[in-house]
């Protein structure tokens, strides 16, 4: 389950076993249970907690089982994760039991390899797209609703509500809107900045009058939400960033900082 706030575990889990004791009934029964939470399937089986722990249960001689029963292909594997977990599966004598195989993967039948690398590349291809499709309509969103999309507000603006949720499932479930707006408390000093700016000063020497005067920084006025910092004072890169963020001077701003990366190796 590559998600917890947007699944529900318990149903996950329960139809994944379901698929995997009725592809083993007449044949086994599940004696043990890895399912992996919070975890996309890009990541490599070594660097999932519970996948780890099933390899580690594979090398072990009395394991108490001969097959890995698989719930969904594409829970389980990403590209060519698959491939590169044969040579472990045949040197220890584990079977691999597939719902999309109708039974145990025979790594000797071209067909079925070739069955495989088929959901191999449908696995990567359906994360891809759901990838786009997710950035393509939150862009939309920021651009032509200027809705705010989720993180923690900046400095000087605080979360208001801005109705119910667009989509009438997830009103139905509760979910507001939200918008910024300026924060009584910390807005003054963020304008204060900019006028101080405008007026030659530098940016120095603006740290410097804030901590003069007492006014707690960012990470001093919400510590709660900023407990890796001191909170002491205002550091000079602290004023260049508001300066020189977007959403201070009425632009809307999603994806600022890049949030793709690439899986463990």
């Amino acid at each position: 389950m590559s998600t917890v706030d947007f699944q529900d575990r318990a149903s996950s889990c329960r139809w994944q076993r379901d698929n995997a004791e009725d592809l083993v009934a007449g044949h086994g029964r599940i004696v043990v249970e890895f399912f992996d939470e919070g975890v996309s399937r890009r990541v490599p089986w070594p660097d999932r907690p519970q996948a780890a722990r099933l390899l580690a249960a594979v090398t072990d001689a009395a394991r108490g089982f001969e097959a890995i029963v698989v719930g969904e292909y594409e829970r389980a594997f990403h590209g060519q994760q698959l491939e590169q977990l044969t040579p472990t599966l045949l040197r220890h004598g584990v079977q691999l039991w597939l719902p999309e195989i109708y039974g145990p993967v025979d790594f000797d039948n071209p067909r079925q390899l070739a069955l495989l690398d088929l959901l191999g590349v449908h696995s990567q291809r359906e994360v891809s797209r759901a990838r786009h499709r997710t950035t393509a309509a939150m862009r939309a969103q920021a651009e032509l609703q200027g809705r705010h999309l989720g993180g923690r507000p900046p400095y000087g603006y605080r979360l208001a509500d801005a109705g119910p949720h667009p989509n009438r499932a997830h009103a139905a479930w509760g979910r507001r809107l939200h918008r910024l707006e300026p924060d009584p408390a910390t807005a003054p000093h963020v304008r204060w900045i900019f006028e101080q700016r405008l007026a030659g000063r530098s940016v120095a020497s603006i740290a410097r009058a804030l901590n003069d005067n007492g006014v707690p920084c960012p990470s001093g006025a919400d510590p709660a939400r900023n407990p890796h910092r001191s909170g002491r004072q205002w550091m000079l890169t602290t004023v260049a960033a508001i300066l020189a963020n977007p959403r201070y001077t009425g632009r809307q701003v999603w994806n600022r900082q890049r949030t793709d990366r690439d899986a463990p190796p």
